[in-house]
């Protein structure tokens, strides 16, 4: 089977790389070992996150150091005989969140943050998936006075971004979750959206594919072999041949990466999600963050979906619940949380790099060859704007930023 372009990836990243190089015209084919959406993209907390304009960076101060040295915090812990491994990944991680180094990686995801709602609207319009979507923002969750009023300064900051929210005292915060306890205020952003079950949508965006043309199949994309001047790989419908190749695998796209000379120093954070009932009739209105705990309650399709922060572990280790019982001790005082929904925790790996910006564009060394992965937190969030990114530069159409900041060439 031949096509102009293989994107190996289903999850939100490759299916919106593969929608908007169909849109431009290329015969695509998307290949994975499962169906579209059942990789990270299924399990995270469905924000579609405009106000995130600061990256995730590594804490540099020594109070906070300490405290998460100890490995008691809910919103990150670590696998003491996992941390030797990772110990370079989080160097180059603590050096890139220097306030300079985090201030340049701000402005290279700027561009992107901006356009990740609008870019959304598009495919979400196209494919009927508005049942899904609302557009009532999150809300950011303060028990500590301290960390609230760091935070609203913080927020007023954000007003050179253009971003729309309002700072609630205990009253104000009642009045939008009557069902919240405990809380002395709260941030409400207003300008992202929220998704209500993000497999769903990512199924939804690959169903418009298919409908215009597009061919979903499955296979390992760590077959991929160069053949001849172009690329194959292997499907269990046959041999898949293209001219070009996405690598848009999330946190399996090291593997490909690796296979083919490239030192992308990608690694994963670890997390996971169970879902709740509501006791006594209680209501979440809003998806809520936690952000000190590190953890997220978002009201959806299934239920009450709790997400942990990070966890630092091989990849491959056991479901581990000290974090999620951490989190969820947490949550049930905020929140009247009822019984698990879930017979198991979900866990999910997020792809990381440790200047906190996705690698996007053509493959130094391979022609043909080219990357759309690394998002971090917000896969979800900048699938389709990194998707449009992508297709430009593959069509030779006019990017609307300026790519460099993304290259892969970057690490060699």
């Amino acid at each position: 089977m031949d096509c102009q372009t293989l994107v190996l990836g289903a999850g939100i990243v490759g299916v919106c790389s593969a929608l908007h190089l169909q849109a431009a015209g290329q015969s695509v084919i998307v290949l994975d070992r499962d169906e579209p959406g059942r990789g990270t993209s299924y399990g995270n907390a469905g924000l579609i996150e405009r106000s995130s304009m600061i990256p995730y960076a590594f804490p540099r101060e020594w109070s906070r150091l300490l405290r998460y040295g100890l490995n008691q915090q809910s919103s990150m812990r670590f696998s003491p005989l996992f941390l030797p491994r990772l110990a370079p990944w989080l160097l180059q991680y603590w050096e890139q969140s220097s306030p300079e180094n985090l201030a340049k990686a701000a402005r290279a995801m700027q561009p992107l943050n901006e356009r990740c709602v609008s870019e959304h609207d598009r495919w979400v319009e196209a494919s009927g998936m508005n049942h899904l979507i609302r557009a009532e923002g999150w809300i950011e969750l303060f028990r500590d006075p301290d960390e609230f009023d760091l935070d609203v300064a913080q927020a007023h900051t954000y007003d050179q971004y253009g971003l729309r929210y309002d700072v609630l005292d205990a009253a104000q915060l009642r009045e939008r979750e009557p069902d919240l306890q405990g809380i002395i205020g709260g941030i409400h952003w207003l300008d992202p959206k929220t998704v209500s079950d993000p497999g769903a949508l990512v199924r939804g965006y690959a169903a418009l594919f298919v409908q215009r043309g597009g061919v979903l199949l499955r296979g390992d994309g760590r077959t991929l072999r160069q053949a001849g001047k172009g690329w194959s790989a292997q499907s269990a419908d046959g041999q898949v041949n293209a001219r070009n190749v996405v690598i848009a695998m999330g946190p399996q796209s090291g593997d490909v990466c690796s296979a083919l000379g490239y030192r992308i120093p990608l690694a994963i954070k670890r997390g996971y999600h169970m879902h709740y009932a509501s006791r006594s009739g209680a209501e979440l209105r809003h998806s809520v963050i936690d952000a000190q705990a590190g953890f997220v309650l978002a009201p959806m399709a299934r239920g009450i979906r709790l997400t942990t922060g990070v966890e630092f572990a091989a990849s491959d280790a056991p479901v581990n619940e000290i974090q999620l019982r951490r989190c969820e001790a947490i949550a049930r005082a905020l929140y009247p949380l009822g019984e698990r929904l879930d017979a198991q925790p979900w866990l999910g790996r997020r792809p990381c790099l440790p200047d906190m910006r996705p690698v996007i564009g053509p493959a130094p060394d391979h022609e043909g060859l080219w990357f759309n992965f690394g998002h971090a937190h917000h896969g979800l969030t900048l699938g389709p704007v990194t998707g449009r990114l992508l297709a430009e530069m593959m069509t030779a159409t006019p990017t609307f930023t300026d790519p460099a900041p993304y290259s892969p060439a970057r690490f060699r």
